[in-house]
């Protein structure tokens, strides 16, 4: 067997310890995942799997970088905050942004270099080692035990032996999940096989027969995966491969030994290239939008200032209330800015900038767009606050907070990209995003809702009791405090979240610090 993607001979024992470490993978797998809930186990699979790919991959290892390194802290801090916090949303929004991350770092660390880790390219590439390598590779397996049972056998008699015994190996699982079966469904049958050891007639499909096709499943997922970094598909080849067992010498194609069996190299006619069509704007275009954009944003901004800014005091528009101030254009607001925003970004990349009055004159343009929609936002912004002093803090309102926040840290690295023009906006872009999307996970959002909520109780006497008793188990020792320091006024709901927690039952791989530590200090608390 040859390696693809360097030529070099990949002893058969490679094969044999990868496919015995996928095995292994897959039972640590269904054993922490089966029937569990997400905790612990989460960072723990991780580490396991980067250390399979390793253990089989480190010579194919590119060498490593700054965005590699970056990249393996964030997975593991997200994976930890099953293990540390007890948010559902942000639980349910890691559950696929771990492995997408894990799909794109992989190919940073053992893939070819197609593409840089800021092109969409590299998403394509990481697609293509889940579905096109991953099935490729599906059938090698099978073709690796038949060529290591069959090799350096000569004798005929031998060799039908040898295929026997792989179908035997074959039929195996798939005796053993019958026998299950067709036991657990006739009695006699099961009574048939009473001079059988006990074991075998006791089996039900709904506990080790689940657990033998979780395995066997995921043993075939991660070889394959592996082995779809080992032998990749060949990169922009002009001819298929069609395998044939048993070719013989009349075929009229150019024949190859691979993996121990023959192959056709059949020639395909070339597709001819074309330069993708390069969109540009016209200065002269842009400029005219921005100006016309602009006039409209001043305008906007300079009639409403006394009173964007001035609801503190009660500068409201006439005949509106101090909650449906808060309330009205907010989201008009945000919208408005991410339309800026698009906008900005599509005249910095795809105008043709320059030299001239009309360059100097489009920048201009642009820190005044960048302005106004930065006073947009923050108007927005104070909305927000305002709402949430009248009517309280959620989770929404909170993610909504961030994502603000966000978009203007977008404007003004954007802002800084007028005047950069070398600024590499899509690395920025995406290190700010991975970035702040940790620092959402470890801010401690179900803390921050019941601090604002309790101290809005401290200056309207007014709060959402049955909501604050639903938040994650990350606000119950803060709420005990409230309910301690307010002589119980929330003993009731705390009850009832310690009877809820101790019915639940957990094995080890669903640990979750923050469970462990509000069941403990509710359990002392109710018990004062």
């Amino acid at each position: 067997m040859h390696d693809k993607m360097n030529g070099t001979s990949l002893p058969k024992t490679s094969f044999l310890s990868a496919f015995a470490g996928a095995i292994v993978l897959a039972l640590v797998h269904q054993y922490l995942f089966y029937g569990h809930g997400l905790g612990v186990s989460v960072p723990i699979f991780v580490i396991g799997f980067y250390a399979y790919m390793y253990a089989f991959n480190r010579d194919r290892l590119q060498p490593g970088s700054w965005i590699g390194r970056l990249l393996f802290v964030i997975i593991m801090m997200l994976a930890l905050t099953y293990a540390l916090f007890n948010n559902p949303v942000l639980y349910v929004l890691n559950a696929p942004a771990i492995p997408a991350l894990i799909s794109v770092h992989m190919v940073l660390l053992f893939g070819e270099k197609r593409h840089g880790w800021s092109q969409p390219g590299i998403i394509g590439q990481a697609l293509s080692h889940w579905f096109y390598q991953n099935f490729r590779h599906i059938v090698t397996p099978f073709r690796m035990v038949k060529t290591v049972a069959l090799r350096n056998v000569k004798d005929e008699r031998k060799r039908v032996l040898g295929k026997v015994m792989i179908g035997l190996l074959i039929a195996l699982p798939l005796l053993f999940i019958i026998i299950s079966l067709l036991a657990s469904a006739d009695g006699m049958f099961e009574k048939l096989l009473s001079g059988i050891p006990d074991w075998i007639g006791t089996l039900s499909f709904g506990s080790g027969m689940l657990r033998l096709i979780w395995t066997c499943f995921f043993t075939f997922c991660f070889f394959c995966y592996l082995w779809g970094f080992v032998q990749p598909a060949p990169r922009n080849t002009q001819r298929e491969t069609q395998s044939w067992h048993g070719l013989d010498e009349r075929t009229n194609g150019q024949t190859t030994e691979y993996d121990g069996h023959s192959s056709v190299m059949i020639d395909r006619p070339t597709v001819p290239y074309h330069e993708p069509v390069a969109i540009k704007f016209d200065p002269v275009i842009t400029a005219t939008v921005l100006i016309v954009m602009n006039l409209v944003y001043v305008v906007f901004v300079v009639l409403q200032f006394g009173y964007l800014f001035g609801a503190w005091e009660g500068a409201l528009p006439e005949g509106t209330s101090y909650a449906e101030y808060a309330r009205r254009g907010f989201g008009e607001l945000v919208m408005v800015t991410g339309i800026n925003f698009v906008l900005m970004i599509s005249v910095l990349k795809w105008t043709e900038f320059g030299s001239g009055i009309v360059q100097k004159m489009n920048s201009g343009l642009l820190y005044i767009l960048v302005g106004c929609s930065g006073v947009m936002l923050y108007s927005g912004y104070t909305r927000l606050v305002m709402y949430e002093e009248a009517y309280g803090y959620t989770y929404t309102r909170y993610l909504v907070h961030a994502f603000m926040i966000f978009l203007g840290l977008l404007l003004l690295i954007a802002a800084m990209r007028i005047h950069f023009r070398q600024l590499p906006l899509a690395k920025y872009y995406i290190v700010l995003a991975l970035v702040a999307y940790v620092v959402v996970n470890y801010v401690g959002i179900d803390i921050r809702i019941a601090e604002n909520n309790l101290e809005r109780y401290r200056t309207t006497s007014v709060i959402d009791k049955e909501y604050l008793s639903e938040l994650s188990a990350d606000a119950i020792p803060l709420l005990i405090d409230f309910s301690r320091k307010e002589h119980g006024s929330l003993d009731e709901f705390l009850q009832a979240r310690l009877t809820s927690m101790t019915r639940e039952e957990s094995a080890w791989p669903e640990f979750n610090w923050a469970k462990y530590r509000a069941q403990r200090e509710l359990h002392d608390y109710i018990l004062e």
